[in-house]
């Protein structure tokens, strides 16, 4: 069984983790970037980013003065027990959340929307957000902590069938362009697109996209993986490189998720991760153990079944 103390301890380890280090897929990613890049201040900036991160980890202090709305991801094993079951795993992460906050520390940036009250821990009502999936055949519980700026870089669009792919690219490039010129996101960064679905889930697709996925990694689905190569390319050929300044570099990568939709709609958001990509998992086992790990390792295979039964969508996965 896991225990609430255990929740607790990781829940503290990976809010500082995402606060303070870097992961390497992003680091290598930027790293790159700076490689290819050819405007000298862009190159700059790029390498100050590096050398910021480098900084923050040196001094165990947060990377960004704005921690951002530190928020959860949970994949729970279908066979996992936890002691006080969910309800407490709940009070456990709002628990770390507070504690964080203070011992980081963090910025308290949640407050009521009409009042401002503030209760200078980042917990209030539906403060943190937590959002939970399954996996079969696992007894452990995965809990990725995710800092992501809580104001702009994001984006939705209600397209049509008949807007198609060119639809998909103009909206992709219209907001894009809009992010660089009004200062709505911190470039560059990994960008989720979330299609299909119903609105809210659009919504959601694409922020696990842009926060749940590591750069480098592609989609399953061929024609989706192109569309992401695409886009990505697309992106950095506006003349926008890091924090609006020109260049070539506003897409470290770019991440698609599906949903199906109603046929007569094909709803697209589009969002913009920070410039640090802030994340952190544990995974927590039942004997006590607990792994760190900076792939949230969210889009499993039965996460993106497209069949009723799991068995039957293994089966023709293998056999495809």
């Amino acid at each position: 069984m896991i225990k609430k103390d255990k929740i607790l301890e990781a829940g503290k380890e990976i809010m500082s983790r995402a606060a303070i280090e870097i992961p390497r897929d992003y680091k290598d990613g930027i790293g790159l970037m700076v490689e290819q890049e050819e405007e000298e201040l862009s190159r700059f900036v790029l390498q100050s980013m590096l050398e910021n991160w480098d900084a923050a980890e040196e001094d165990r202090r947060a990377m960004c003065a704005d921690t951002g709305v530190p928020r959860y991801f949970v994949k729970a094993g279908n066979e996992a027990q936890i002691e006080g079951g969910f309800v407490a795993l709940e009070h456990m992460l709002r628990q770390a959340t507070a504690e964080a906050t203070y011992d980081i520390p963090l910025r308290p940036n949640r407050v009521h929307p009409l009042s401002r009250h503030d209760n200078n821990n980042n917990v209030g009502i539906n403060a943190p957000e937590i959002e939970f999936s399954f996996e079969p055949d696992a007894d452990w519980v995965d809990v990725t902590s995710v800092h992501k700026g809580g104001l702009f870089g994001s984006d939705y669009r209600m397209l049509f069938p008949g807007d198609g792919i060119d639809g998909i690219r103009k909206f992709f490039l219209d907001v894009m362009y809009e992010f660089g010129r009004r200062g709505l996101a911190c470039q560059p960064a990994i960008v989720g697109v979330g299609l299909g679905g119903s609105k809210d889930i659009a919504m959601t697709l694409g922020k696990q996209a842009a926060c749940l996925r590591t750069v480098g990694e592609a989609n399953p689905d061929p024609e989706i993986a192109a569309l992401e190569a695409e886009l990505k390319e697309r992106g950095n050929s506006i003349g926008m490189g890091p924090m609006g300044f020109v260049g070539k570099s506003m897409v470290i990568d770019c991440h698609i998720e599906v949903g199906y939709t109603h046929t007569g709609g094909m709803p697209m958001s589009v969002h913009s991760f920070c410039l640090s990509s802030r994340r952190a998992t544990a995974r927590l086992h039942a004997d006590g153990g607990v792994e760190y790990r900076t792939d949230p390792q969210w889009f499993t295979p039965y996460m993106r079944r497209d069949t009723v039964d799991w068995a039957t969508t293994e089966t023709a996965r293998v056999a495809g």
